[in-house]
């Protein structure tokens, strides 16, 4: 089978190794001219950004670059960012990158032309309808790593630094217009970003797969990318350069992403506030978070599980799920417990407000109070 497509679901995807070269074609679709890279720190200097810079400025498109990204992109990245947008001229973003670099190229590209405040576009009800959509910029989506998905979401998530919590910025417009998911870009990432990303497209695909809530289109993209990760991230964790894994992981998490229109739940209703007060790597903080949320959902999801175990030829139902769960964490060093992971001193009060207070809560099966919300937390920290 060659992996090379053309999809147009959920938006224009070229799919394939080398497609980075259509880089400005992309753009040209999308109706930039003038784009402006934005990238996180750690991938400003690399050899995959460099050449689709080559690629752009090869193509009369200029050379514009902004990487003043955190690991958990916040308002302060957001403010720089719009300034060098608008400083710079440019009319439209290049997301490169993982899920920081992503999430903030889409806020950036959103924030363009409004005269409203970052906050004002909060996924609350229908607060996305103040933005002003002519004024969004247009977005073309590049991932080099294969876990958030966010090249396929309308949604973003900024860390607020006064109150250091996680929130969602959603437009139907954040959805980027073209996307190239080319595997060789992923080939670079150490072993415990493939893990944790990897590990992150199985978080959404089980919290979607989960949900309560009826969206059966979901319900089979999800469950089919928990298959893709179980075959492929164990490949791709093993040996970087095997294209055939990188480019199925890349798969899984577009699915992620897609199959989570669905609902998410206590995964990353745990995971955010760690991460915006902790600073902890998001997929990495989900996978620890996993095998405690799976347990305190089992009256409600076991059946379904059930479902998955046997569609991923996992034996012994629920049970045995959890174990391969387990097994998988294991064999790719992911820590048992938040402090393991370096969160010190956690303000479990605070953690369970913020939590609870995360729109992921309402896709839980198992409704979330004080009480079981902490119960959680001091059964992970």
């Amino acid at each position: 089978m060659t992996i090379t497509a053309n999809w147009s679901y959920p938006t224009s995807i070229r799919f394939g190794a080398g497609r980075i070269s259509e880089i400005a074609e992309a753009c040209a679709v999308a109706g930039i001219t003038k784009p402006l890279l934005i990238t996180d720190k750690g991938l400003a200097s690399m050899e995959i950004t460099t050449r689709t810079l080559d690629h752009i400025e090869a193509a009369g498109l200029g050379r514009g670059m902004f990487s003043e990204v955190d690991p958990n992109p916040n308002d302060v990245n957001v403010a720089d960012g719009l300034r060098a947008y608008r400083e710079g001229g440019y009319d439209g973003v290049i997301a490169f990158g993982g899920g920081s670099g992503l999430d903030l190229a889409k806020v950036i590209a959103l924030m363009a032309g409004q005269t409203r405040p970052l906050w004002d576009f909060e996924d609350v009800g229908d607060w996305w309808t103040r933005a002003d959509a002519d004024a969004i910029a247009p977005i073309v989506a590049v991932p080099t790593t294969a876990g958030t998905g966010s090249e396929v979401g309308r949604a973003s998530l900024i860390t607020n630094t006064e109150i250091h919590e996680k929130k969602i910025i959603f437009h139907p417009k954040m959805l980027p217009s073209v996307v190239i998911c080319d595997a060789e870009l992923t080939v670079g990432m150490p072993k415990f970003i493939t893990a944790g990303t990897g590990l992150d497209a199985f978080a959404h695909c089980v919290e979607a797969f989960s949900s309560p809530h009826y969206h059966p289109m979901s319900q089979g993209i999800a469950l089919e990318g928990m298959r893709l990760v179980k075959d492929y991230l164990p490949r791709a964790y093993a040996d970087g350069t095997d294209l055939e894994a990188r480019a199925h992981m890349m798969s899984a998490a577009i699915m992620g992403s897609t199959g989570f229109q669905k609902g998410l739940g206590a995964i990353h209703a745990l995971s955010h506030p760690i991460g915006a007060v902790h600073h902890t790597h998001h997929g990495t903080t989900n996978a620890v978070c996993m095998p405690a949320v799976l347990q305190f959902n089992r009256p409600k999801i076991e059946g379904v599980i059930n479902q998955a175990a046997a569609y991923l030829g996992i034996s012994g139902g629920f049970d045995g799920f959890c174990a391969y769960v387990d097994d998988l964490n294991a064999s790719m060093g992911i820590p048992k417990t938040l402090t393991e992971l370096g969160v010190e001193n956690p303000d479990i009060e605070a953690l369970t407000v913020s939590a609870l207070n995360d729109p992921s809560t309402g896709g839980n099966p198992v409704e979330m109070t004080v009480e079981n919300t902490r119960a959680l937390f001091r059964e992970i920290i």
